[in-house]
């Protein structure tokens, strides 16, 4: 069972979704800064945290796999929202340049697959941003929320899917401090809680949030691993047949 897309939209327009929105959005913004001239890719549902890159980049897409379903997106322009496979999607080699995996990965049957789909797309200085509930947390264990649904991540189970799939991981973070309380007051002051355990470092926050580079070359140790043995060959002899002496044998 999952949040289907008419469940997501429906839990963003709730104190509390525009609460993750808020929050994930200004991170996002800090890793990413600007990105006018650029390809932004989401998958999964990135809706929510992609509109402001819309009026700066030079396409902004939204993809979103088959068994969540689609919605049109963003609602006052040309739609820019697909139903795809997150496995296969329908986009060439080396196309984005930015791609963010939210509400996707952990209800993949095959998170390495999508990671490695997602690795294909990207340019070869593509980066992308990894949103996954983290298994300790607070919010993977509230039904409430999207995060409560699907299979949510430890840091080493994350950082050995994300190397699995040729990816290096350059910024490591987590979000959503406060608790999963879909209550206006906590609402009002989870944006201060968000900053105050960014800050110190709570312990159980609700999702990891990890930037990756895409690794054009395979590492030294894989390439030596997979390189045949060369087997060095002897010189030898071949032998011969034995030949008649010219004229044959003579007669006495």
């Amino acid at each position: 069972m999952s949040f289907d897309v008419n469940d997501l939209i429906a839990f963003y327009a709730t104190p509390l979704g525009v609460v993750v929105r808020r929050a994930l959005t200004r991170r996002l913004r800090a890793r990413w800064g600007g990105c006018a001239e650029l390809a932004v890719m989401g998958l999964g549902y990135g809706a929510p945290f992609l509109a402001s890159f819309c009026s700066e980049a030079q396409r902004t897409i939204c993809l979103m796999p088959a068994r969540q379903g689609v919605a049109a997106w963003p609602s006052a322009e040309n739609n820019a929202a697909a139903l795809v496979e997150a496995e296969m999607t329908p986009l060439p080699d080396n196309c984005i340049d930015r791609a963010l995996v939210v509400h996707g990965l952990e209800l993949s049957e095959d998170p390495a697959l999508v990671l490695e789909e997602v690795w294909r797309t990207l340019a070869p200085s593509g980066r992308a941003v990894i949103i996954v509930p983290s298994r300790r947390g607070l919010w993977a264990r509230a039904d409430g929320t999207p995060f409560g649904y699907g299979q949510p991540f430890s840091r080493g189970q994350l950082n050995h899917l994300l190397r699995g799939a040729s990816f290096t991981p350059v910024f490591w973070g987590e979000a959503l401090y406060a608790p999963p309380i879909n209550r206006r007051f906590f609402a009002n002051t989870a944006l201060a809680i968000e900053s105050i355990g960014a800050a110190i470092g709570w312990p159980f926050a609700g999702v990891h949030f990890v930037e990756a580079m895409k690794q054009v070359y395979r590492p030294v140790a894989v390439r030596s691993a997979t390189r045949r043995r060369v087997i060095a060959f002897k010189p030898t002899l071949a032998p011969t047949a034995r030949r008649a002496p010219i004229g044959g044998d003579s007669a006495g």
